[in-house]
C-alpha cells in the first residue's frame, strides 16, 4: 500500500490504516524510538503513542510525507518520554551526548526566537545539508536526527569510530561558520 492510500484511510477514519501503517512503517518508528530510549518496552509504547498521534492528527493535517510525518511524531514523544526517564534517573546517556556536541553549532531556543522567522535557519541548514555529500548528510542525519550511536554509524560505513567522530566535528564546526557568516548567533 502506498502512502497516499493509507493517508486516505485516516481521513476516511478506517482503523486499518493503523495496520497498515504498522506494517510499512513499524520497524522504522521503532528505530527511532530505540534509539533515543534504549529499551525495548519504552519503545514500542512510543510507536504505539505514535499511531495514535498518527489517528489524531490526520485530518485535520494532510502529511506530504508519511515516513517524516512519523519520525516526528515518534522522535517527538520518545525524547518527551526520555527527558522523563532522565528526571527520574534512569535511562542511558546517548541523547545527552548526541545533543551536546551540537550544543556550540545551533543557537538555543532563545536564540532562535530572536531570528526575525524560523524558516531562515532551516533554509540556512538545509543548504549546508545538501552541500554536503549524499554520505556525509546521511551520517549527520543518523547522529543527530535518529542520534544513532557513532559505534552503529561506523559499523553501516564499515568506517572507524574515530573518523565518523572527526567527520562529525569537521562538519559542526563547518556548520558553525556558515550559521556566523549569515549572522546567526550562538
Amino acid at each position: 500500500m502506498n502512502d497516499q492510500e493509507i493517508i486516505a484511510l485516516y481521513w476516511a477514519k478506517k482503523e486499518c490504516a493503523i495496520s497498515a501503517t504498522a506494517e510499512k512503517y513499524g520497524n522504522y518508528c521503532y528505530t527511532i524510538a530505540y534509539n533515543i530510549l534504549y529499551d525495548h518496552f519504552e519503545a514500542e509504547e512510543c510507536v504505539n503513542d505514535t499511531y495514535l498521534g498518527a489517528w489524531n492528527s490526520i485530518p485535520p493535517q494532510r502529511p506530504n510525507r508519511l515516513p517524516a510525518f512519523l519520525g516526528k511524531i515518534t522522535r517527538n514523544l520518545a525524547l518527551n518520554r526520555y527527558k522523563h526517564k532522565k528526571t527520574a534517573k534512569r535511562g542511558g546517556r546517548q541523547v545527552e551526548i548526541a545533543l551536546s556536541e551540537l550544543e556550540n553549532c545551533i543557537p538555543d531556543a532563545v536564540g532562535v526566537e530572536q531570528i526575525a522567522e524560523e524558516s531562515f535557519l532551516v533554509s540556512v541548514i538545509n543548504r549546508f545539508l545538501y552541500a554536503q555529500t549524499k554520505t556525509k548528510r546521511n551520517i549527520l542525519i543518523l547522529r543527530y536526527w535518529y542520534l544513532y550511536p557513532i559505534r552503529d554509524i561506523a559499523d553501516m560505513y564499515g568506517e572507524r569510530e574515530s573518523k565518523i567522530k572527526a567527520l562529525l566535528f569537521r562538519m559542526r564546526n563547518e556548520l558553525k561558520e556558515i550559521l556566523k557568516k549569515e549572522e546567526i548567533y550562538l
